[in-house]
């Protein structure tokens, strides 16, 4: 069986992520997403991630079902659980010191949440999905069937009926401007308003979308929302690489990037040359 035929069988779909690493390195992407030798197993980071990101929808479904000081209350019992939860399942149990600051951390990011969803998108805004998972056809591709796959954290719907595409993001003090400029973190909400409108039909000019930073460890201001447009240029700059990487998938192009070893998780180890 050829590489190409390899692939094609273990490939069907394409995620930001699975961009992302083929950017990084396209032998990489290989290592990790074809031959499957390595994948990354989770850390306490990823925990307090995982579990917030389930508080933040339990949140998000009942806010007007249960009083705020009541959501609030049974959200920060709830973390603790979820983060627990993750906690047992990681190859390795962190500190209980570590473990310890961690929950310290979720309280004020729990208190704000809300206040500041309802201060930037008024408080009648209407919930439309939680995880909502895409799955489209990247027609922009058009020599193989390959679908474009994610799974949109929070959609909601303001008064002006307009549509808001939220992606929580979990960081200790905030992003820098670089981080925020960065097309390899932003194109992630990129794709995502394209293949939403094409989803729901929606026109493109009616879905805005923002990273919501969670902040561990900021003295104050926990929540912050980072608008991120996409227009023409930028999204056609987006496309254009994802149509790269998904031709150089499917005709088992995986040429290794020099520049990334240092960086990289599977240098000297899985990586050949």
């Amino acid at each position: 069986m050829s590489l190409k035929q390899e692939t094609k069988q273990l490939v069907e779909y394409v995620s930001f992520s699975g961009i992302k690493d083929w950017e990084f390195c396209p032998n990489y992407y290989k290592i990790t997403r074809i031959d499957k030798l390595y994948k990354f197993k989770g850390n306490i980071h990823t925990a307090f991630g995982t579990a917030m990101h389930y508080v933040m929808e339990h949140m998000i479904l009942d806010r007007k079902k249960k009083g705020k000081e009541f959501l609030i209350n049974e959200s920060k019992r709830m973390f603790d659980r979820a983060f627990h939860k993750e906690l047992n399942i990681l190859p390795e149990y962190p500190s209980s010191k570590d473990v310890l600051e961690f929950k310290q951390h979720a309280p004020p990011i729990i208190e704000q949440v809300l206040d500041v969803l309802e201060e930037h998108f008024g408080k009648d805004f209407r919930y439309i999905s939680t995880e909502e998972q895409i799955d489209i056809l990247i027609d922009e591709y058009k020599l193989a069937d390959y679908d474009f796959r994610g799974i949109v954290d929070l959609t909601i719907q303001t008064s002006d009926g307009k549509y808001h595409v939220i992606d929580w993001k979990t960081c200790s003090w905030g992003w820098d401007q670089r981080k925020r400029s960065d097309p390899m973190v932003t194109y992630q909400l990129t794709y995502y308003k394209h293949f939403l409108a094409k989803k729901h039909q929606i026109d493109l000019k009616d879905i805005e979308t923002y990273f919501i930073l969670l902040k561990r460890v900021a003295k104050k201001d926990n929540v912050e929302i980072v608008r991120i447009s996409s227009g023409e240029r930028k999204t056609s700059n987006a496309l254009r690489l994802l149509e790269s990487a998904v031709h150089n998938i499917d005709h088992g192009n995986f040429i290794k990037k020099k520049t990334s070893c240092r960086n990289c998780a599977a240098w000297k180890t899985l990586c050949e040359g």
